[in-house]
């Protein structure tokens, strides 16, 4: 099975963006190949990047992703799963066996982007798989050519090509909810609703709505996403000296509140899962280097 460093990521997505949200990623890697690759300028402003994932496996293999409050769209063919679908904002832990082998190809939209670019209410999509001719109605055309391609650049071309003609208008309240998820993300100082609503002078209904409409999910559970996601990662690069300081400068109130939302949303306490992610590993990376930013 190859690694990831066979399967580099591409179209200027750092490596640590490139492995946040996964869960025991040392592990995954020797399981899994995964690729990401570059949008058009055309695409850019609603979908973050196009993913691959390849598996050849003799034994089935649970991956689990603390996934981005965003929207998927994925071509899968596997001994399991064959078809389009869209994948609403997943607030659990996302948890997929890989069995024999297989491949997935993905768009990963932008927090907001599904619902600017379709029009759609993304909150009626929250933790749901949907076949994609349901959703995008005659976007199910595209699922024979894309999984019969011969490669992912090739299934690239293809989606790029359909969803390019289908560009919607520009949509003022997107770019606000861009703005405002973006600050979540980067900016750990931001742990509380009333920082972003005072931030970005939003009454906090008005951000609600906007995160329903648009999101799927409210700005505190962004937050919140967002924040253990960072933890997580941290954690797997080695970051267990100081839970305590770890925990204050992700926004928690103390080491016991860190504790429990972490264990609750994935599955084990923190140093657990820090051991369990240190016996495989990040390939390439250098565990000294924690800053995970």
């Amino acid at each position: 099975m190859a690694d990831e460093r066979a399967a580099p990521i591409r179209g200027g997505v750092s490596a640590g963006e490139s492995l946040k949200g996964i869960l025991h990623p040392g592990e995954q890697a020797r399981h899994r190949s995964l690729s990401r690759l570059p949008v058009g300028p055309a695409l850019r402003r609603y979908v973050a990047w196009y993913w691959a994932v390849h598996w050849d496996l003799r034994e089935p293999y649970r991956a689990e992703v603390l996934s981005y409050p965003c929207v998927n769209v994925t071509f899968e063919a596997g001994e399991q799963d064959r078809g389009g679908f869209v994948n609403g904002v997943c607030t659990t832990r996302f948890e997929r066996e890989l069995t024999g082998r297989g491949h997935t190809f993905g768009l990963r939209f932008h927090p907001g982007g599904f619902g600017a670019f379709t029009g759609l209410d993304v909150g009626a999509l929250r933790d749901r798989r949907l076949p994609l001719g349901e959703v995008l109605p005659g976007a199910d055309r595209l699922t024979g050519p894309v999984l019969a391609a011969a490669d992912d650049e090739a299934r690239a071309a293809l989606v790029e090509e359909y969803f390019t003609g289908r560009v919607a208008a520009a949509d003022p309240q997107y770019d606000l909810v861009l703005t405002v998820v973006a600050a979540m993300e980067r900016e750990r100082e931001l742990t509380r609703v009333d920082q972003v609503t005072e931030r970005f002078d939003i009454p906090v209904r008005t951000l609600q709505r906007l995160f329903r409409r648009y999101v799927g999910g409210g700005p505190k559970w962004v937050l919140r996403r967002y924040r253990l996601q960072d933890g997580a990662h941290l954690l797997a690069c080695g970051r267990t000296a100081d839970l305590a300081a770890l925990a204050l400068e992700l926004g928690y109130f103390d080491q016991a509140h860190f504790c429990r939302e972490f264990t609750a949303e994935i599955g084990m306490p923190p140093l657990e899962y820090a051991r369990n992610s240190a016996r495989s590993p990040i390939p390439g990376h250098d565990s000294a280097d924690s800053s995970g930013r």
